[in-house]
């Protein structure tokens, strides 16, 4: 497993440099590999390493010959969403009630700074606060005006564009707009500038974002600078070419609007590679950060293509039904495409889709197809059928979320119920083939039955040998003292969790006796609880009583006692970070528990240990934990401190 983890931070740093080597050449007008090739080594990154500072950082534009200036507005990087699921997440965090959503120019960005009306100094991106004074040059560009009505001091930011037109009448030998325009904009001769345009988006009057000798707080934006609509108005109303922006107040309206663009961004006269959503009042403080938290570029799939939603197939996964399309063939990224994911029955609604609706389909890398968004509804679109029962003959539960059967003795939800137990309790090499095999034979088909098995047995079933056999009873026994929180959710309680157990057992339900006989305004009471999860965890565990009862009259299954306020690691508090090699994150989070420590979720001041699978890397979190003071342990020294504490 070491070299396992030894070839996990190889590949870290191997892409950390890919990404740093392809920015600079991306920024400054030699770019090596696709959009897509770069988006791919970002996403890898992203899922092995999401702390590594590279993701953090910005590209650096950057041309010898011109001189330095420093920026007026902040220019950090942007948070993206590739797919309306991260877009969805980072709208159920953010909390607005309205989203101001333009167009993402696939351009070069570029400060205008203005003295007293008059146009003082254009400055590129740089580093992010200092970029290359190209004055010179942009006052030869569209839409820079040399001169403002009125004479205001402050920045103004915009996007340098080229027209697909200019593209391909002029410079049909660059690879794409952007790379057109990044060469040009940077020419000391400054042949060609004349043909670029700059498209504004932002703009602030000077000090808006200095601190003030003295002050305990920032200057707070006027108007007509702090809303993102007036300040739009005040751009154009000075001369200035600007983005169109539109207002949106629910997040399925801005994935819709998403899909219509795509379907339609050919005939735009610029190159865009995405929305950028903004909340509408300007916050100080969160534009001041290195990726502001109140806005999203939600970029365009790699791959995408229209066509119509012919009809809705439900496939069935334990007791929960997901909906797929099927949709007219279409070719994506080399394969012709006939089915595509619809995630849930809220997307489906939520993105308003009928049967015969034209629709986006996209597709990255070898990940299934899925829709992405409505274009249109024909006036001969029907609605989708939606089912109501399980073929066990119980009515289905939509709750919104899920579409589900409420059955405790569907056999689908067995099924599940098995699954959910043995990855509970990390009883990892019992595979889903012999699950199936014993549950369709008929004998196994509750927990408590999978304690009655034994290697003899085991061993008669095909491709199962006598060490196998015996390895898989083995483990299956080793786990034999769950916490009350991991036994309660490894029977699979709709809408019951082990962080909803957990804190039922924090607040003093302690044992399952004190669980069991907690009514719902006992429950609801605990926070984080509320009355519709205490319904659910007091009729799943009136309804499930006699079959954990079953489990542990087996005398297989001890719960473990409370912990109370003595354990071992009594007082002590662990973060986890990076994937764990040895068991899941959760499995390490249970332990300390049970043994009496304490888990957070960030690094801050007074935490004891930070717990990661590479304790000299330069992630953020370690850097947090250096400056605090915090001990970092690798997942070998917090293996030997569970075991002594549990010995």
């Amino acid at each position: 497993m070491m070299e396992t983890n030894d070839e996990r931070r190889a590949r870290v740093a191997e892409l950390e440099r890919l990404i740093v080597y392809h920015q600079d050449r991306y920024y400054n007008d030699k770019p090596e590999i696709s959009d897509a090739e770069f988006d791919a080594l970002w996403d890898e990154l992203s899922a092995l390493f999401p702390d590594s500072p590279v993701l953090g950082g910005l590209g650096v534009d950057a041309a010898d010959g011109f001189p330095k200036a420093r920026h007026v507005l902040p220019m950090g990087s942007q948070a993206k969403a590739a797919d309306p699921e991260g877009f969805l997440a980072w709208c159920a965090k953010a909390g607005l009630s309205e989203y101001i959503v333009e167009h993402k120019l696939d351009g070069a960005s570029l400060e205008l700074q203005y003295e007293a009306g008059r146009l003082l100094r254009a400055v590129t991106r740089g580093d992010g606060s200092v970029g290359d004074d190209i004055t010179q040059n942009a006052r030869q560009m569209a839409g820079v005006p040399a001169v403002l009505p009125e004479p205001w001091s402050g920045a103004v930011r915009g996007e340098v564009v080229m027209s697909k037109e200019t593209h391909r009448l002029y410079f049909p030998d660059k690879a794409n707009c952007r790379n057109a325009a990044n060469g040009l904009m940077k020419r000391k001769d400054g042949v060609g500038v004349d043909r670029l345009e700059v498209v504004c988006y932002d703009a602030a009057p000077s000090g808006l974002y200095d601190a003030r000798p003295g002050a305990l707080f920032m200057g707070e934006p006027e108007p007509p600078f702090d809303d993102e609509l007036t300040k739009i108005a005040w751009l154009r109303g000075s001369g200035f070419v600007t983005v169109e922006a539109l207002v949106f107040y629910e997040p399925f309206e801005v994935v819709d609007y998403r899909a219509r663009v795509m379907d339609g961004r050919d005939s735009l006269p610029h190159d865009i590679d995405g929305l950028v959503v903004k909340a509408r009042s300007v916050d100080i403080d969160d534009m001041r950060r290195a990726r502001p938290e109140r806005q999203i570029a939600f970029k365009f799939p790699l791959e995408e293509a229209s066509t119509t939603l012919v009809a809705v197939e439900w496939s069935e996964s334990g007791a929960s039904y997901t909906p797929v399309g099927i949709i007219e063939p279409v070719r994506l990224a080399g394969t012709t495409v006939r089915r595509a994911s619809l995630a849930n029955a809220s997307t489906l609604r939520g993105m308003g889709l009928r049967i015969g609706s034209r629709v986006v389909v996209v597709k990255r890398g070898e990940i299934i197809p899925k829709i992405e968004g409505l274009i249109e509804n024909p006036p001969d679109s029907a609605e989708i059928p939606v089912p109501t029962t399980c073929s066990c003959g119980a009515a289905l539960v939509d709750d919104g979320v899920r579409l589900y059967c409420p059955n405790m003795d569907c056999p689908k939800k067995a099924l599940h119920r098995l699954e959910k137990w043995l990855s509970m309790l990390d009883v990892m090499e019992f595979g889903v083939t012999i699950l199936r095999r014993l549950f369709d034979s008929g004998r196994v088909r509750t927990i408590s039955d999978l304690y009655g098995l034994d290697a003899g047995e085991l061993s008669s079933y095909e491709r199962m040998g006598e060490a196998s056999a015996a390895k898989l009873v083995q483990n299956l026994r080793s786990r034999n003292e769950p916490s009350l929180a991991e036994f309660v959710a490894g029977f699979d309680i709709e809408g019951i969790g082990l962080l909803s157990v957990e804190k039922a057992a924090a607040a003093g339900f302690d044992t399952i006796e004190k669980l069991r006989a907690a009514g719902v305004e006992d429950l609801a009471a605990i926070d984080g609880f509320g009355d519709i999860m205490a319904a659910a965890l007091v009729e799943g565990l009136r309804a499930l009583g006699p079959a954990m009862d079953a489990v542990l009259a087996t005398g297989a299954i001890r719960l473990r006692p409370p912990s109370g306020t003595g354990g071992p690691l009594s007082g002590k508090s662990f973060c986890f970070t990076g994937e764990l090699a040895t068991m899941k994150r959760s499995r390490a989070q249970a332990l300390v528990k049970s043994l009496g420590g304490t888990v957070k979720n960030s690094v801050a001041k007074g935490l004891t240990y930070l717990v990661t699978n590479d304790p000299f890397s330069g992630s953020e979190k370690n850097r947090k934990a250096n400056a605090h003071g915090v001990q970092i342990i690798g997942e070998d020294a917090f293996v030997a401190m569970i075991s002594g504490a549990a010995g």
